[in-house]
């Protein structure tokens, strides 16, 4: 699957997705660091990639409709969280992934569980 990480998530994320043989992109790597978030979920829509980000502004179904996109993942993390929970959630990610698709889809994935806005839900 082709994902974009915000610029909020640093490379181990995305080296845990390469790793499992997904395409990632990076905000950061391709200079869109600090850009609008309308901009952000554009570039993801006409790249075809699910957006996964910490920014909850995301979870706006109005601003940022997921049946338009390839799906957007939101990792709600506790406050101080370590390196190894943020791990964590994009393992638990991982696995949904391999039960069903983001794709039309606001994901929230909190520790030890995912809330899924199905597409049908939006209208």
């Amino acid at each position: 699957m082709k994902f974009k990480l915000d610029e909020n998530l640093g490379t181990r994320c995305g080296e845990i997705l390469l790793s499992q043989g997904h395409d990632v992109e990076t905000v950061r790597g391709q200079g869109l660091q600090g850009s609008a978030d309308q901009r952000i979920y554009d570039v993801c829509c006409s790249e075809g990639r699910c957006l996964i980000t910490l920014d909850l502004d995301f979870a706006d179904v109005v601003r940022f409709p997921p049946l338009s996109s390839r799906g957007i993942v939101i990792l709600r993390i506790p406050r101080n969280p370590s390196l190894a929970m943020l791990e964590q959630m994009i393992h638990q990610f991982l696995q949904a992934l391999g039960q069903t698709s983001p794709d039309n889809r606001l994901w929230i994935v909190e520790p030890w569980r995912i809330r899924v806005r199905e597409p049908d839900s939006d209208s």
